[in-house]
């Protein structure tokens, strides 16, 4: 379990909030919570909630309210199932969690540590400690709680959150970092223009930029608040300071104040707390000698491990692996504050796509914040980064489905204090014998707990009624938690039916799943799911053998229905009847998934008794879905980007009606990762002439959201495929949009490769539009780079083989990019200029995006011209469009310009909750950028937790 006081009063048990009634109610907690561990009287908590006047009853009501807490906080407290955490000593209570269960626990172990850090000389470890730990706050502490002891509490801990938030900017200071704290001072000194420390920080922030004379000003200021309001001169320490700056004092400036080398910009350690553990089951039973092997490995007392812990559960498939490893680690999730990562390398998909490392890493990184264009190219870099993140921080990592070893090792963390619990159907000899990782196999369940595993599914009260077949339901599935699973879903729901003819039917279905048996025919499992799939109709039966051959991870009911060859209307009832025979889930509103398992039993199937021809068609068939839906998609979000050629598709397929722009983006977003592993797929199975195209219809969401990896792999593939083929159209996008990837992440020599062979082949091909596109991605990278000159060089080029093909969106697009330029050259009446060149043809031919992108250009130059009004107006045009479009990306890069722009006239609260609203976007699909937005945040926000306004 979590609690949080530095806000409102919050309980998790997991991932999930829990419920914690009134604000009395919670008031009671917190005064508990706020013991830590001490026990409280009932006459205190009277006292704390409601003073020195409590209501009648007040003792019989605070009863009550502690028992409702129990229920909340201890659901199986009754029953022996869930540890106490009310506890009733003598007359009174207390909570027993451990210090790091409370965010108030992990703030003072975190800003202890920054301490001995900074008096160790380690200044940036000590930083990054104190923002981590003021990340942690979420607005008031105790927010919403009456009474008198949160009253008091509250001004504490205020104190004490300002206390450290004056050292973390003395660490900022000590490190160079005068210019990004002067906006948060100057906000802080305002609210608090009394307190001589923060006065002392501002003025040596601003000195250092070059701010003499502001920095006086401030002492000034200081100086007659204080003799007016209280009769005092300033200390001698603020004193001090003023008269060195007087005199220019060389000692003030930053010791590395001459060094001119420009470094490169640092990783960022996240100040988020990744929580990617999947849900606990809530009928999860048995395992009990399992469970008490795994608690052995970590320390009794409850502090964090001296070591990386290691385990590794092994075991057949369908024995119940990642329910322990899942259930396990939300037992212990409380005491690694630093967050859980969770991945499922997916070592036995039937598919073949076994996750490669580099891509485990990178997601492990993307979940500690990391911006892509930040991630090194090779995996020992990537391995190396993400070590450093994990050291000195208490992280539970979970490893779902592994090979092998050499799978697993580039995840293990470098220092100690983490535990990683990794399942695998393979025995990981070499992690045990190098590493020291504690094996844990699995053998099917034993008698009883498989008989308190049916019990709880179906009941005790039918189990006991029929003891005989219920044992002889448990042999016929081999004590196989997954098996049992199955037939306890199928006995729930016929609850009528005898437990004696369900018995007798997997008895008749016997048979042998040879992939997945030991040596022992006993624990041979195809029985289960032969028996579910025979019970089938014959068109559900031939629908889950063909879904074993979609690329996953998983699949929408339209879909479905391409796989089918049916119309939706009729494939709906099919994955209704699997899934009501649990061979299918629905985790999400129309979104389907196998257990593995079951899929490579679907996968036996179809190559037995599906023909080869059958399942090529059926491939085509899925192909033809996703990319004629993908590129329906790509032109509604940009139907004036241009086209391509396209192959003829089967009529089966059945492509998705997504009508409007709004439509394509969400079901691009929800399709990315079946999309990508389409293209796999397609590459694997020599469907060259699907590759390339959906690699480049996909193309323009995947920039927009900075999933710039995935496009570098995906555009390999389809290069490689174009070249296969021979598809000179093919290998030009390719290397266009391989360039462009290459370019976004600062690999600038591969850019220079592909781009330039891009140019080539379009020329080859007659194809001038195409050659001013990639004009336009040459010069944009330019641009990044500083060469604004070689930018507009390019920009000339594309204008004129626009012109000579008569396109004239294309030629708009490129006046706006050219108005961006002249901005970056400071030549904003110019910019003025091309941006309203751009917003005239733009209307010309009714491109409503791409007017958009010129309106806010226009506003980004009246910005730099201090026309903040034209600038605001302009800006909020352009939103207008973006939210009407859906278009979440440019809705977010546009709220930060309207901003930044509120900023700069002064209007700090509208600032911040532009930023906010534009963060919430941008982190609702992890864009890099975000991190840009929280850096404006930390800088300017007053309560950097208040949510945006609606």
């Amino acid at each position: 379990m979590r609690f949080a006081i530095l806000g409102p009063v919050r309980a998790w048990r997991g991932e999930n909030e829990l419920g914690l009634g009134s604000p009395q109610q919670r008031a009671v907690l917190a005064a508990l919570l706020m013991r830590r561990g001490r026990p409280a009287t009932v006459g205190e908590l009277v006292d704390a909630v409601w003073g020195e006047e409590p209501p009648p009853g007040a003792v019989s009501v605070l009863r009550t309210y502690v028992s409702r807490l129990r229920k909340v906080l201890e659901p199986g407290r009754g029953a022996g199932e869930a540890p106490a955490v009310v506890v009733s000593v003598a007359d009174g209570y207390t909570v027993q969690a451990p210090d790091d269960a409370l965010d108030l626990g992990v703030f003072e172990r975190r800003t202890a540590e920054a301490r001995k850090l900074r008096a160790a000389g380690d200044l940036a470890g000590a930083g990054e400690l104190l923002h981590a730990a003021l990340g942690a706050w979420a607005g008031v502490p105790l927010a919403g709680i009456p009474g008198p002891l949160a009253e008091a509490e509250r001004a504490g801990l205020g104190e004490r959150r300002l206390s450290v938030l004056e050292t973390r900017l003395e660490v900022d200071l000590e490190l160079g970092h005068h210019d990004e704290v002067v906006g948060e001072l100057t906000s802080l000194v305002g609210e608090h223009p009394l307190r001589e420390r923060l006065c002392r920080l501002l003025m040596l922030a601003l000195y250092r930029c070059g701010r003499q004379a502001e920095a006086l000003a401030v002492y000034r200021e200081t100086r007659r608040r204080l003799v007016a309001e209280l009769g005092i001169e300033p200390g001698a320490a603020l004193r001090e300071l003023h008269a060195r700056l007087l005199a220019a004092d060389p000692a003030l400036d930053f010791p590395d104040k001459q060094a001119p080398a420009p470094a490169a910009a640092p990783v960022p350690v996240a100040a988020l707390r990744p929580a990617q553990l999947p849900a606990d089951l809530p009928a999860f039973t048995g395992r009990s000698a399992e469970l008490a092997r795994t608690a052995a490995l970590l320390p009794v007392s409850g502090e964090h491990p001296s070591t990386v812990v290691i385990s590794a559960i092994g075991g057949m498939a369908g024995v119940g692996k990642t329910t322990l490893a899942v259930h396990w680690a939300h037992q212990v999730a409380h005491r690694f504050p630093d967050g859980q990562l969770y991945i499922n390398l997916r070592g036995f998909d039937p598919t073949g796509s076994v996750m490669d490392p580099a891509e485990a890493v990178r997601a492990f990184l993307d979940a500690l914040g990391v911006a892509p264009q930040q991630v090194p190219g090779s995996l020992d870099a990537q391995t190396a980064l993400y070590r450093s993140l994990l050291a000195e921080r208490h992280v539970l990592v979970v490893l779902d489905n592994a090979r092998d070893t050499e799978q697993v090792r580039p995840l293990l963390p470098g220092s100690p204090g983490c535990l990683v619990i990794i399942t695998s159907r393979n025995q990981l000899t070499g992690l045990i014998a190098t590493d020291g990782a504690y094996p844990l196999t699995l053998s099917p369940l034993p008698m009883a707990e498989a008989r308190d595993f049916l019990a709880r599914r179906i009941g005790a009260q039918r189990l006991a009624a029929e003891p005989r077949a219920a044992d002889d339901i448990i042999a016929g599935c081999a004590r196989l938690p997954l098996a049992l699973a199955i037939v306890a879903a199928r006995a729930a729901t016929y609850p009528t039916f005898p437990l004696a003819a369900i018995a007798e039917e997997l008895h008749e279905s016997h048979g042998s799943l040879d992939a997945f048996a030991g040596t022992d025919t006993a624990t041979d499992a195809r029985a289960v799911f032969s028996w579910s799939y025979h019970a089938l109709s014959p068109d559900a039966a031939r629908l889950f053998r063909l879904l074993a051959l979609h690329p996953g991870p998983d699949i929408s009911a339209h879909a479905a229905a391409s796989v089918a060859g049916l119309p939706l209307r009729q494939a709906r009832p099919l994955l209704a009847e699997l899934t009501g025979a649990h061979l299918l889930t629905e985790h999400a509103p129309g979104r389907f998934t196998f257990h593995d398992l079951l899929r490579a039993y679907a996968a036996e199937l179809t190559e037995t008794l599906d023909s080869e021809a059958e399942r090529h068609a059926l491939s085509t068939r899925l192909l033809d879905h996703y990319l004629r839906t993908a590129h329906t998609a790509c032109m509604l979000v940009s139907p004036h980007r241009g086209d391509i050629s396209m192959p003829s598709t089967r009529p089966e397929a059945a492509p998705e009606a997504l009508r409007d722009h709004k439509r394509a983006m969400n079901w691009l977003g929800t399709e990315r990762a079946v999309l990508l592993s389409a293209v796999e797929q397609s590459a694997h199975g020599g469907f060259d002439d699907h590759t390339w195209r959906l690699a480049w219809a996909i193309e323009m969401f995947l920039d927009r959201r900075g999933h710039w990896h995935d496009q570098v792999a995906m555009h390999r593939t389809a290069l490689a495929s174009a070249q296969r083929g021979r598809d000179l159209e093919g290998q030009a996008h390719a290397h266009r949009a391989l360039g462009f990837a290459c370019g976004r992440l600062n690999r600038q020599d591969e850019a220079d490769i592909h781009l330039p062979r891009a140019l080539e082949l379009f020329g080859r091909l007659g194809d001038a539009s195409w050659q001013a596109r990639t004009h336009r991605s040459m010069a944009f990278l330019s641009n990044g780079l500083g060469d604004h000159l070689k930018a507009l060089d390019h920009y000339q080029e594309a204008i004129e083989l626009y012109r000579s093909t008569d396109y004239v969106s294309g030629q708009a697009s490129v006046y706006n990019e050219v108005g961006w330029t002249y901005i970056l050259l400071g030549e904003h009446e110019e910019a003025l200029v091309q941006c309203g060149k751009a917003i005239e043809l733009h209307r010309q031919v009714g491109d409503v995006n791409g007017e958009a992108a010129a309106i806010d250009s226009l506003g980004y130059a009246h910005h730099h011209l201090g026309q903040y009004e034209q600038a605001i107006a302009r800006y909020r045009e352009a939103n207008a469009f973006y939210r009407e479009l859906g278009d979440s990306y440019l809705e977010a890069d546009t709220l930060v310009h309207i901003g930044d722009t509120q900023a700069a006239v002064g209007d700090t609260e509208a600032a911040c909750d532009s930023w906010r609203k534009s963060l919430a976007i941008l982190e609702e699909f992890e864009h890099p950028d975000a991190e840009q937005v929280r850096e404006r945040l930390r800088g300017f926000d007053p309560d950097p937790g208040q949510p945006p306004s609606r």
